[in-house]
């Protein structure tokens, strides 16, 4: 008889994401193993445990899921699963903390998308800046951006030394270019986006990040993505389930356009689910970070 398919979720917080339990169990697996307070070097022995309770058969039917906020402590908990593998004992593993990992490969997917649609422009071509560019979301954004080869500038709204910390750490672990700045007021917002040709809005649900006057001074804006898709929208004008629809106030911006958060998230559930489903239908066992997300993502688009 098969052995009945198992997900540990490992999650350094205090509680497990319930969208996760639902996209997991939605996606094929039929036992969830919730672990909250997760510490990294307690992620070794959790693996082993994992592996060496089951059959070579049976760790194909069996997987690991990273979850947490910080996306550096996410892929070093991912390494430590790694390394605890011992052959022909190896399962699977994905890391996504706070959906972070497929939400912000999504948003650069679908931005991509339009940028070539619209502009026949590539990242490579374009200056790209993150709006909430110091949370989970926003430093994936970034490092997903800058690695696909846009200069990109993580902004946080109060702090320059925030920003140029975590610049300074995603560099060093991904040899990424990251940026820094602040903008905590509506002419810094101004000043910054005015050479831009991409806006991210990865703030936090219902603040809006960047008003109509701000946009203004938008003048080589191509695209726009906001992922908010509580109201008021990050970014006035876009509509959350806008792919590609004119930016309406960013009236100095030659055909500049916007992607709102539902069109976004339809390819993050996507996303999610085809990474989930691949650990079950494996004969291999995969390593799943940002870097596989933003892959799927372009071909789902």
């Amino acid at each position: 008889m098969e052995k009945r398919s198992i997900l540990h979720m490992l999650d350094p917080m205090p509680n497990n994401s319930p969208f996760d339990v639902n996209m997991a169990l939605d996606a094929g697996f039929e036992v969830l193993m919730p672990y909250s307070n997760v510490k990294l070097d307690s992620v070794y022995g959790l693996t082993q445990d994992a592996i060496f309770s089951r059959s070579p058969s049976g760790v194909k039917r069996t997987g690991l899921f990273i979850g947490g906020r910080d996306m550096g402590l996410a892929i070093d908990m991912l390494n430590a699963a790694k390394l605890a593998m011992v052959p022909p004992f190896e399962i699977s593993v994905f890391a996504d903390p706070s959906g972070a990992f497929t939400t912000a490969a999504a948003l650069v997917a679908c931005v991509e998308k339009e940028l070539v649609t619209h502009h026949n422009k590539t990242l490579q071509d374009c200056k790209a800046i993150v709006f909430g560019g110091t949370g989970p979301v926003g430093v994936a954004t970034g490092v997903i951006a800058s690695l696909a080869g846009a200069e990109t500038t993580i902004v946080d709204h109060l702090s320059f030394d925030t920003a140029n910390d975590i610049v300074k750490e995603y560099n060093r672990r991904f040899k990424a270019t990251l940026k820094a700045a602040k903008a905590s007021s509506d002419e810094q917002k101004a000043e910054l986006i005015a050479d831009h040709d991409i806006v991210f809005c990865t703030a936090k649900a219902g603040i809006q990040v960047l008003n109509a006057k701000v946009l203004e001074n938008a003048r080589l804006l191509k695209v726009a993505g906001d992922v908010n898709a509580v109201p008021p929208m990050g970014i006035e004008g876009i509509k959350s389930t806008d792919l590609g629809k004119p930016l309406i106030h960013a009236i100095n911006a030659t055909g500049a356009v916007g992607v709102g958060a539902l069109a976004v998230g339809n390819i993050k559930y996507k996303l999610q689910q085809v990474l989930l489903k691949s650990m079950l239908e494996t004969e291999r066992p995969l390593y799943l970070d940002f870097r596989d997300a933003f892959e799927k993502a372009r071909a789902i688009i």
